[in-house]
């Protein structure tokens, strides 16, 4: 699988570290409810068809970018910086 880094261009995804779902949403800082953390953690889906994840291009730029794909074919359908610090792309 080749995903492509807005920044490095087309990399195989072994320059890349899987880092979860990027549709989860984290609870609030006071939630201190052990039930909404424990299932932020620990409770996944594993959806077949597209989904949103979040790697991180640790072997090159390391930026974290939200990868568009399809769990079933592998198909890439985007490839996007977030965060913070993520530059403006021309």
């Amino acid at each position: 699988m080749r995903l492509t880094c807005p920044y490095c261009g087309s990399r195989d995804h072994q320059e890349f570290t899987y880092r979860g779902d990027a549709t989860a949403v984290r609870p609030a800082l006071n939630n201190t409810s052990i039930d909404d953390h424990n299932a932020y953690i620990f409770d996944r889906s594993n959806p077949d068809g597209v989904h949103q994840e979040l790697w991180n291009h640790t072997s090159g730029c390391r930026t974290h970018l939200v990868v568009e794909r399809n769990t079933v074919t592998h198909e890439v359908l985007s490839c996007k910086p977030v965060g913070p610090f993520a530059r403006k792309l021309k």
